[in-house]
């Protein structure tokens, strides 16, 4: 069985053997892949060796140490949180071995293709279709739009979920794609945000053709295919790791402890509070991880992620509040698509507004609430009418 010291050992001969100050930066990260250290829970083959998943924190300290370089894991974000668990978990052996490793290595980037305008909290009233032709086997046809869609002007391939039948309740109907965003029929289009950048986008499909062996798991199975993709969002977006006062409450903290003019008795009250509490939501992201690493991601995340939402408004108005006739400056609303969030790196304005989307994308807060009310503390369900209709016949 793989343990800390056979990971050390593996890891000093893929430093040996490709040494970070020689090596091309994605030559390494190939060889690294190759070598089982890239995700080491990962079965062998796949960028792991079968271990433990909380081993991987001795690779990535080794590798840290040497001035290893990384895949830049926020470029990549959506390929290596939600792409690469749902093809590990449904897809074929080919499927894992053609998208795994570039999606690693950040050679190709992927974007999510769930949203629509008419099916956002309610994702399974999608109406994108999906019709196969020639029979079982065949190519499917895709029509429909979808929103929201990060990274869809950077990507490469999307997982896409589509309505194969309307004949069945909304949840039923649904089946689970790899879409490539190089077809012809795929219009990726800038929405434009109130930051003035345009980090999302709006995708048009026309008659966007899709082999079956992009198909992940069985036709009619993509809410359940889909359930693995969204628990890892939420994982990934409310329990990512981060130091003591890292992420929003880092700067707020700094300009009170640099500027002793701008403050308040009722802004001291507010930031211990604020910084209480993200100490405890950065503690509980260590925690869910460490669960993680014992095996799949549940429900919690959905609870991790509502806290991130929360406390990235009130800090970042707090922070604005406390900057005064400052807070109302923005440093720059030039229209731009950005290839990532910087929430630290940009003045108390853009954190401010930015903040607003927290609360929408990954779910939106109050469905999360119901998600917790009802997966995680074992509350009765809100009353559904819906539940047995077939989607053909629902209102819209």
């Amino acid at each position: 069985m793989t343990d800390a010291a056979e990971l050390r050992r593996r890891t000093q001969e893929l430093l040996a053997a490709h040494p970070p100050g020689e090596t091309e930066r994605l030559d390494f990260l190939k060889a690294r892949f190759d070598a089982g250290l890239a995700w080491v829970h990962y079965p062998e083959g796949l960028g792991g060796l079968g271990a433990p998943r909380r081993l991987q924190a001795v690779v990535d300290a080794e590798l840290a140490a040497a001035g290893a370089p990384d895949n830049d894991p926020r470029r990549i974000g959506i390929g290596l949180g939600m792409a690469a668990p749902t093809i590990l978990g449904f897809g074929t052996e080919e499927q894992k071995r053609r998208f795994l490793r570039p999606l690693w290595v950040g050679e190709e980037v992927w974007c999510q293709l769930f949203s629509e305008p008419g099916a956002g909290s309610d994702l399974a009233a999608l109406g994108t279709r999906a019709v196969r032709t020639d029979g079982e086997g065949g190519d499917w046809v895709v029509n429909g739009q979808k929103v929201w869609t990060s990274s869809a002007h950077l990507a490469r391939w999307a997982i896409l979920i589509a309505r194969t039948d309307p004949d069945v309740p909304k949840h039923r109907g649904i089946t689970y794609f790899i879409c490539d965003m190089t077809d012809p029929g795929v219009d990726v289009r800038p929405l434009r945000q109130i930051t003035g950048e345009a980090e999302f986008n709006e995708v048009f499909l026309t008659d966007v053709r899709i082999p079956d062996a992009h198909r992940l798991g069985e036709v009619g199975d993509g809410w359940k295919v889909a359930q693995t993709t969204l628990m890892n969002e939420r994982v990934s977006i409310g329990g990512m790791r981060i130091p003591r006062e890292g992420g929003m409450i880092g700067p707020v903290a700094k300009t009170w402890r640099e500027r002793p003019e701008l403050r308040t008795h009722d802004t001291h009250q507010r930031l211990l509070r604020l910084w209480v509490e993200s100490e405890v939501a950065r503690l509980s992201g260590e925690r869910l991880r460490q669960q993680l690493a014992l095996g799949q991601p549940g429900h919690e995340g959905a609870g991790m992620k509502l806290g991130f939402a929360r406390l990235n408004q009130e800090i970042s108005g707090l922070e604005v509040e406390l900057l005064g006739e400052e807070g109302l400056l923005y440093e720059d609303w030039t229209m731009r698509r950005p290839e990532l969030v910087d929430f630290t790196g940009r003045d108390a304005g853009y954190r401010y507004m930015r903040s607003k989307g927290n609360s929408i994308e990954g779910g939106t807060s109050e469905v999360l609430l119901n998600i917790v009310a009802e997966r995680v503390l074992g509350l009765p369900s809100e009353p559904r009418t819906d539940k047995d209709v077939a989607w053909k016949d629902l209102a819209r």
